[in-house]
């Protein structure tokens, strides 16, 4: 809970990394934010994540041998962000429902990554993947108090260990979204309402420290007042990721940042992946083809996801987002969050991060004063 009497964001400890800015950088998929971005965060008080899923687009012969072209990205990038970080941690965001899941968190682990965030999928062996000799803070992805729940009595029964921290992600969050298509609308599950359920469905567990596990709020974040609500109802800290797309060092192309700048909330749709989960993205020409049954891949070229079948997929997401990243709108997608629209300008990383704990200030400001 934020202090009675002060004005300062709290620090946010997960493991043994403490914060001095309780923001955590959504880890986003496909080259949006690597070592450019998750230093940068990293440096300015926050946590930096890299995203694991198809980095290897960075490397030449990604085509050829993506899997290995995706391990030789993964250890570099992580060393350049700690490079460039100045001492600030650096997270690797890795994907349950990768094909190649073990392999990358082992990968991610051994490349020195301070902590492992894991979704789209219930992280259920994960600490069981983490190789001795590392120990990374491992912070698992969840969308109920229920699935909260799930992953901690595992970890505790089966690696006599809980989460380091738990990322609870609303339906207004960005890309796939772990909720049925209805779900996304329905007030029950906005995030205001799925933090406290998560805090205690928690309540029973404890970190390796003896301390409660910190709960993250994520999804729909977009300001200093938004931070300063969740800390108030039990938060711990906040994940953001839709406003730092809308920064110089974000990894994705001009055009793809020009995208967010551009959107209207009229831009904003919910489409269903081939990997058979509903998400938000901006609309446009692709998404248009495809939903009018004009896209279909006929060989699948990365074996990336779990669930996807190429033979019934509408078209290949991973070259999609590839094409998105590198600024081909016109044979891909934007994901993006639902308030993407209030986006107007871009901004370093150190200037948004500034402007978080100024509209921090500023709402604890007025509700000591009321």
């Amino acid at each position: 809970m934020p202090s009675t009497t002060s004005l300062t964001p709290p620090t946010l400890t997960i493991g043994d990394i403490t914060l001095r800015l309780p923001i955590i950088q959504g880890g986003m998929g496909v080259g949006i934010s690597m070592a450019g971005l998750a230093s940068a965060v990293a440096a300015a008080g926050g946590l930096g994540v890299i995203a694991a899923v198809q980095i290897g687009i960075i490397e030449a012969d990604f085509h050829l041998n993506p899997l290995e072209a995706t391990l030789r990205a993964l250890r570099q990038q992580v060393q350049t962000a700690k490079d460039r970080s100045g001492g600030g941690p650096i997270g690797v965001n890795v994907m349950v429902a990768l094909n190649n899941y073990d392999i990358i968190v082992k990968a991610a682990a051994e490349a020195g990554a301070d902590i492992i965030i894991s979704g789209a999928g219930l992280p259920l062996r994960l600490p069981g993947l983490v190789p001795e000799g590392t120990d990374p803070a491992l912070v698992p992805i969840v969308s109920s108090g229920r699935a909260a729940g799930i992953v901690a009595r595992r970890w505790v029964e089966h690696y006599d260990r809980a989460p380091d921290a738990v990322v609870v992600e609303g339906p207004l969050a960005g890309g796939h979204l772990g909720f049925k298509p209805e779900q996304i609308d329905d007030p029950r599950y906005a995030l205001e309402n799925l933090v406290p359920e998560v805090i205690e469905a928690l309540r029973p567990f404890r970190t390796r420290r003896g301390t409660p596990i910190p709960v993250i709020a994520a999804g729909g974040v977009y300001t200093g007042a938004d931070i300063y609500r969740f800390i108030k109802m039990g938060a711990a800290g906040v994940q953001m990721g839709t406003r730092f797309v809308a920064t110089h060092e974000c990894d994705a192309s001009d055009r793809f940042k020009q995208a967010y700048l551009a959107a209207t909330k009229d831009d904003v749709t919910i489409i269903q992946s081939p990997v058979g989960l509903p998400g938000r993205a901006l609309k446009g020409r692709f998404i248009e083809r495809s939903r009018e049954g004009k896209k279909r891949p006929y060989t699948c070229t990365y074996h990336c996801l779990k669930a996807c079948d190429y033979h019934k997929a509408p078209y290949c997401i991973s070259m999609a987002l590839i094409n998105a990243q590198k600024g081909y709108l016109d044979a891909g997608f934007v994901f993006c969050g639902a308030n993407v629209w209030r986006v107007d300008r871009l901004v370093s990383v150190q200037e948004l991060m500034d402007e978080l704990e100024a509209g921090y200030r500023e709402a604890a400001a007025r509700d000591q004063a009321a």
